[in-house]
């Protein structure tokens, strides 16, 4: 398979449909993450750490982060917020339909609380990395388990070209480990912010798309007609995204929206089946409590919120098929605009359509309290 200058080997139909085959046993895991982004990565990283009889993580990758694009939408809405009382009325209705009604009620909370745009911090791509590499140390020394080796930094910005991809060490964790299996054995690469660091491993070397099984959680279902910009882990590096869907790779695509949007857990949850159980307990309670989220988009009433934990739902598959229902559908293609095209002639990957969202958190919960043990 031919895209854009880089061939991918065509995999077979019986080994690509055998690979999409739920696995029934334990397996190989490499988790690309993008831990310090909000609190549900730590989530899904502890849970599969305390997961061994199911998943071997061989290693796990720090890929980059940023909400800078929001930034330029924020300061338009503050600006006009700070004019609009000396306007037209008229004048003031033509301007606020230019503005973003999200960031325009962003900016109008934090006026509440007496703060400013300029005061949200935009981290860039290599500091959201380096800030997800520490948080994936947190989370192993939470859990004490060794570390020495098994946690890379990825890339410090976006895919810019698919004919010169970065090189980060953790593409080179991903190729070496995809090839140190066997044909039975292909390594699980669960990617749980935004795909740079797998696709610029691809593109290092298409050979491993034999060699792996892409499982990715991020925006609307593929049959959906919405625009995918709201999802941040799609939107962050496009060229990145559009590849997992083009290269022919066996690929479990598992949508946010709403699929794992219903992975909703409440305060009352937390304090009950979380907080003092154990050490990664108390760390992953005292992130719900203290969501850097809540502080950037200045959420009110927060005791009072649910909050939705995404990323466990690649986990969710992996422990238990049946707790993330599945289908074999084809790939569709990613346009520049960021909406879903069908084509009949692409090769198959598996979509999730819902979440046993209770049996997830049941035994999420359990593997916490037994991690005391």
């Amino acid at each position: 398979m031919r895209r854009s200058g880089v061939r991918f080997p065509r995999l077979e139909p019986d080994l690509l449909r055998g690979r999409l085959v739920p696995p029934d046993g334990p397996v190989r895991v490499l988790i690309d993450t993008d831990a310090a982004n909000e609190i549900d990565d730590q989530f899904a990283l502890a849970w599969a750490l305390l997961s061994r009889d199911r998943l071997r993580i061989e290693a796990v990758t720090a890929a980059p982060f940023s909400f800078q694009h929001h930034r330029a939408g924020l300061l338009a809405a503050e600006a006009w917020l700070d004019g609009a009382a000396g306007r037209h009325p008229g004048r003031s209705q033509r301007t606020a339909a230019a503005v973003d009604e999200s960031h325009l009620a962003w900016a109008q909370r934090l006026h509440s609380e007496g703060r400013r745009a300029t005061d949200v911090e935009f981290v860039s791509p290599a500091e959201g990395m380096e800030r997800s590499y520490q948080e994936i140390l947190r989370v192993f020394d939470a859990l004490r388990m060794a570390r020495a080796g098994r946690i890379v930094r990825g890339a410090t910005g976006y895919l810019t070209s698919l004919e010169a991809p970065p090189t980060p060490l953790a593409a080179e964790a991903i190729i070496d480990l995809a090839k140190s299996g066997d044909s039975r054995d292909p390594l699980y690469v669960v990617a749980i912010g935004c795909v740079t660091n797998v696709a610029a491993a691809l593109l290092q070397a298409p050979e491993i798309v034999r060699d792996v099984v892409l499982v990715w959680t991020s925006a609307y279902p593929s049959s959906a007609p919405h625009c995918n910009r709201p999802s941040l882990n799609l939107m962050q590096d496009p060229l990145a995204s559009r590849l997992l869907f083009n290269c022919g790779a066996p690929l479990v695509y598992l949508p946010g929206f709403h699929v794992g949007a219903q992975l909703r857990v409440s305060r009352p949850e937390m304090d009950a089946f979380v907080r003092g159980r154990s050490a990664i307990g108390d760390l992953l309670h005292d992130l719900y409590t203290d969501n850097p989220l809540h502080r950037m988009w200045a959420s009110q009433h927060d005791a009072k919120r649910t909050w939705i934990i995404w990323d466990i739902i690649t986990i969710a598959w992996l422990l238990n098929p049946n707790w993330v229902p599945t289908h074999l559908t084809r790939a569709p293609i990613l346009t520049d605009e960021l909406f879903w095209r069908q084509d009949s002639s692409r090769h198959i990957m598996r979509e999730g359509h819902d979440v046993q969202r209770d049996e997830i958190f049941m035994d999420l919960y359990d593997k916490v309290a037994a991690a005391a043990d």
